[in-house]
């Protein structure tokens, strides 16, 4: 390739070359295409569709058998958002995000640094603490309905104490955050290990080298470079909380707990499209709640840019 002070001559050997690493690039997106089609199929059939079909029944006042829907404007959002109960709804599925995150994320880092610092039976640990993310939730709702349960369950009878669990509206928000604690802290737990099998030694033998005990080595050390994990984690979680349902559903025998303080907002919903037999209505709530989840996740990922165009600079 030959350049003057105006012009850039391409040599025929470049672009030749140029021209068939495009026609390459275009055959494979065209064989790969086949590849990811059935995903993209489903992905519209079972995804795309629903959102758009829930969107369109949002704005009428469809009931559970689709027939004679009329188109009603803005009606339901009004009086969804003028709805106590579902702000109640909302404010427990909040309530309990805000229980369950931090302490699952701590409770993760706990566990992955002793499994992954323990010198013998590490397999073992792993185990124990990642088996009961395997568990369906029926199964470990009721294992926990149990032990909550007065007059027989291990936290009363063995522990000698005897707490209303599951008929106090104090305590029963607490055995569902228990309970979920205990049920999902395997899969944060797994993060977190993966990022500490990753984190390069030398960085451990550097600090030693400085006089960095293990207090130190995990402050200055563990902690940044579990940074983006952390970040990871909690994302998760923040998005898993917020469509809590299948614990208190599960714990509470289909029901809203003591003096409804449990129901989340996923259940309020449902108990509008499918108790209520209003659509509709429910449509419209579930539109709200799919907004505020988008709003959480994108408010995660512009503080995730900041964080990292500051840490470039």
């Amino acid at each position: 390739m030959t350049a003057n002070a105006e012009t850039v001559v391409v040599s025929p050997r470049v672009r030749t070359a140029t021209a068939t690493a495009a026609v390459r690039r275009k055959q494979g997106f065209q064989h790969g295409g086949w590849f990811i089609a059935p995903f993209l199929l489903l992905f519209v059939l079972f995804v795309i569709w629903p959102l758009l079909r829930g969107v369109y029944l949002s704005f009428t006042d469809a009931n559970i058998s689709g027939e004679g829907a009329s188109f009603i404007g803005l009606d339901n959002y009004r009086e969804a958002l003028h709805d106590p109960m579902m702000w109640d709804a909302l404010g427990h599925s909040a309530y309990f995000t805000l229980l369950v995150v931090p302490c699952i994320t701590v409770l993760a880092f706990l566990l992955a640094m002793l499994a992954h610092n323990i010198e013998r039976g590490k397999w073992l640990w792993r185990l124990c603490f990642f088996a009961p993310f395997l568990l369906p939730s029926t199964v470990a709702g009721n294992m926990w309905q149990w032990l909550f349960t007065q007059g027989i369950g291990l936290f009363n009878e063995t522990l000698g104490i005897q707490t209303p669990w599951l008929t106090d509206k104090s305590y029963a928000m607490i055995a569902i955050v228990i309970e979920t604690l205990w049920w999902t802290v395997g899969f944060s737990f797994l993060l977190y290990l993966a990022a500490l099998q990753g984190i390069p030694a030398h960085l451990y033998e550097a600090a030693k080298l400085d006089g960095a005990n293990a207090w130190h080595r995990m402050l200055h050390v563990t902690l940044p470079m579990l940074r983006n994990i952390t970040g990871l984690v909690i994302a998760l979680q923040v998005l898993a909380s917020l469509q809590l349902f299948d614990q208190a559903v599960v714990m509470f025998d289909f029901g809203t707990g003591p003096e409804n303080s449990t129901r989340p907002f996923v259940q309020y919903t449902l108990e509008q499209g499918f108790t209520s037999y209003r659509v509709g209505y429910a449509s419209a709530m579930s539109i709200i709640f799919f907004v505020i989840i988008a709003v959480v996740a994108l408010a995660r990922m512009w503080l995730l840019r900041n964080r990292e165009e500051g840490g470039a600079r």
